[in-house]
């Protein structure tokens, strides 16, 4: 069955999250990830949509290269689950501020997507949220190289959704990748945002 493109606004937006967490996820994790009787460890992401004029779009990083993991990858803003994080919601708004300095007067939460499991070890809680300009945002240059936005739309359209394969400490690994202009959206993120497309899909 052919899947559609879904198209949105912010007061959609709001609409489709007041009724709770997203449904079960299309893609649950990466391939090979530890499954749920694995103990795995809590951390969440931002998913910010920016409510700019002409179109909504979406917010990313790319980590820096000179990390030892995920060096250069294009990723949300997130990370590890702290003891004084009361919420998956602060663990986000937290690393949020840390990472970008975008602090949480601009940010609208407006729910969580199902956990995604990576095979690394983490149980992910993807947020989303709207983010209303203008905005200030100060790098930590330790772990963000840049920041640049997506249009909404693309990201939300399944002809862009593609799926590749690759070998991987010697196994052969599928992944899910979004390519736009010169930035390679791949691995978790490109599987997240594929679950957000599901979800909002699910609601029209």
């Amino acid at each position: 069955m052919h899947e559609r493109v879904v198209e949105v606004d912010a007061g959609w937006l709001r609409g489709r999250f007041s009724g709770g967490r997203g449904g079960p996820p299309v893609i649950a994790g990466d391939q090979e990830a530890p499954g749920r009787e694995t103990e795995l460890k809590p951390a969440s992401v931002l998913i910010p949509i920016v409510l700019r004029s002409a179109e909504l779009t979406v917010l990313f990083t790319r980590r820096t290269a000179h990390l030892r993991s995920h060096s250069g990858q294009v990723s949300f803003p997130g990370g590890r689950s702290e003891p004084g994080d009361l919420s998956p919601e602060a663990t986000a708004l937290r690393e949020t501020r840390e990472e970008i300095g975008l602090e949480s007067r601009c940010i609208e939460i407006l729910g969580r997507l199902a956990d995604y499991r990576t095979r690394t070890g983490y149980c992910v809680s993807p947020v989303v949220a709207l983010v209303a300009p203008p905005f200030e945002l100060r790098l930590d240059a330790h772990e963000v190289e840049e920041v640049f936005e997506v249009p909404l739309s693309f990201l939300l359209d399944p002809a862009n959704h593609q799926r590749h394969a690759r070998e991987f400490q010697g196994r052969h690994v599928e992944y899910t990748a979004m390519p736009y202009a010169q930035h390679y959206i791949w691995g978790a993120t490109a599987g997240m945002l594929v679950n957000l497309y599901h979800y909002l899909a699910s609601g029209v």
